[in-house]
């Protein structure tokens, strides 16, 4: 974790608990705008927006915006533009399956060649293996294209995570152990805050609300460790007077 991360997480609290809030609000209320207008564009944005929201830790604050903008992307899932690239088409199915919607894997049948395998030139595009072996996880019984998906990005995926002049490495060796589906929402959220404030492309409003979010939920919780240490004390100083009385 980077020195200026680490200093944002311990550094002592220069604004109060209520300004922190009012900020928090008003971070709300300008990204769910910016959900509500990805929504009537249907664009690749939104899909980063949702995807980038759900592993910063923030989902409980956009619920309902994020199920209404799911619901217009399944309405339109077999409408897909063919010129998008597999980072758009297997995120798009990722979220989509990962709530509950019946997506078919079929798609997928775009990037393969006509013996059935996927297209060789498919190993230069990191960003859309790592985002098909993270939908492939996804799969349910007997969806071959899933199983081949998952075989397939893992081998190439494998030689990416030895490479550390390649700008995805980190995030791929996180992805092979797993702990995108199995990591506890607030370890994972601080390990994407890490890895999102070095994308170029990042939302500064949700950069920004992620790290308030994360300190004000870290500052409740050692609040509510220390109520609990007073209690327990309590209860021993009690204990310990009623046997000695």
């Amino acid at each position: 974790m980077t020195a200026s991360l680490r200093r944002s997480f311990d550094s002592p609290q220069d604004v109060t608990y209520e300004c922190k809030r009012h900020q928090i609000e008003e971070l709300k209320e300008k990204l769910r705008e910016e959900l509500k207008k990805g929504s009537a564009n249907k664009s690749s944005e939104l899909l980063n927006l949702i995807d980038s929201i759900q592993l910063l830790g923030l989902v409980y604050h956009f619920e309902r915006e994020i199920e209404e903008a799911l619901k217009v992307i399944y309405e339109t899932y077999g409408l897909v533009d063919d010129n998008e690239d597999l980072t758009t088409y297997s995120l798009r199915f990722r979220l989509l399956r990962q709530e509950g919607f019946p997506v078919p894997s079929d798609l997928f049948k775009k990037f393969k060649d006509e013996e059935g395998n996927f297209e060789e030139s498919l190993v230069d595009d990191s960003p859309g293996l790592l985002a098909l072996y993270q939908a492939s996880y996804l799969m349910v019984d007997r969806e071959d294209i899933l199983e081949k998906a998952l075989v397939f990005t893992t081998t190439h995926l494998q030689s990416i995570a030895t490479d550390p002049k390649n700008p995805l490495a980190k995030q791929v060796i996180h992805a092979l152990k797993g702990l995108i589906h199995k990591g506890l929402t607030r370890v994972e959220a601080r390990y994407y805050i890490s890895i999102y404030q070095e994308e170029g492309s990042c939302n500064k409003s949700l950069l920004k609300l992620a790290k308030l979010d994360f300190n004000m939920l870290q500052s409740l919780h050692r609040k509510e460790l220390i109520e609990i240490n007073r209690f327990r004390l309590y209860n021993k100083a009690t204990i310990y007077t009623g046997q000695t009385s």
